[in-house]
């Protein structure tokens, strides 16, 4: 049987850095297995940092991370990330390694074979096959970070962090690709969390939404909760850009 999705647990997490910036403090919360979790909040609020700290990209000053209910220092950082499919904003592909290679870097350093699995990988992000021999600067932008998205998922991991993984792409790019994170999030059964600094991209892909500020969640809310004027201020006024935009652009058509 496929493994399920797991949960996600921050136990009073916090951070420090050495010249004194605390960039997230003292986090409490559970994200269900199975959600797909959107974290917002403006620069600096922290939503990275505490991204990062579930892979080990960074470790926390305080608290603990748990997956399943296991503290994730209990082995080895290599080994935890190989559960875990991490997307980056600037795709991180090897500009050396041909869209292959870069799709199945994680199953060879975990010494499994290939096989298929990237044909089956391109055909689940929809990139042609006949772009597997192709280096990534060969590629659109979008197709590259569809390229991050397989590379993400070849090892199977049930639990998908997005860090800004749109952000670089236009528009048009960008909301195809998020509706296809979505739909493929729902199809394998993923536990997914997304940082993103659009409020409008939070609401129309996430079951939840985390705000944050100053390194704390001030706001946890679904986005049907979030329109309805509910979450705080800080929510309300990242909900508020995208409904001027809307109603500017209602006036501007009338």
């Amino acid at each position: 049987m496929p493994a399920q999705s797991p949960a996600l647990t921050f136990e009073h997490v916090s951070k420090r850095f050495a010249d004194g910036t605390v960039a997230v403090d003292a986090v409490d919360r559970t994200i269900a297995a199975g959600s797909f979790v959107a974290l917002v909040g403006g620069s600096g609020s922290g939503k990275s940092t505490l991204l990062k700290m579930v892979n080990r990209l960074i470790e926390p000053s305080d608290g603990r991370v748990l997956i399943d209910g296991a503290d994730i220092t209990a082995g080895p950082a290599p080994l935890l990330r190989r559960r875990i499919g991490y997307v980056f904003q600037n795709t991180g592909l090897f500009p050396h390694m041909t869209v292959a290679q870069n799709i199945a870097i994680g199953l060879r350093i975990a010494g499994r074979a290939a096989g298929a699995r990237v044909g089956d990988l391109l055909d689940l992000v929809d990139l042609p096959r006949s772009l597997a021999d192709r280096m990534p600067d060969a590629l659109s932008g979008g197709q590259r970070q569809r390229v991050g998205v397989a590379r993400a998922l070849a090892t199977e991991p049930k639990l998908l962090l997005m860090d800004e993984a749109f952000g670089a792409l236009d528009p048009v790019t960008r909301d195809a690709l998020g509706t296809a994170i979505r739909a493929l999030h729902d199809r394998l059964g993923l536990t997914s969390i997304l940082v993103t600094h659009d409020m409008a991209e939070a609401l129309l892909l996430a079951d939840r939404v985390l705000v944050m500020a100053a390194g704390r969640i001030v706001a946890d809310a679904t986005p049907a909760e979030l329109l309805a004027g509910k979450g705080g201020r800080e929510a309300q006024a990242l909900v508020a850009v995208p409904r001027d935009q809307a109603e500017r652009l209602r006036r501007l058509a009338s």
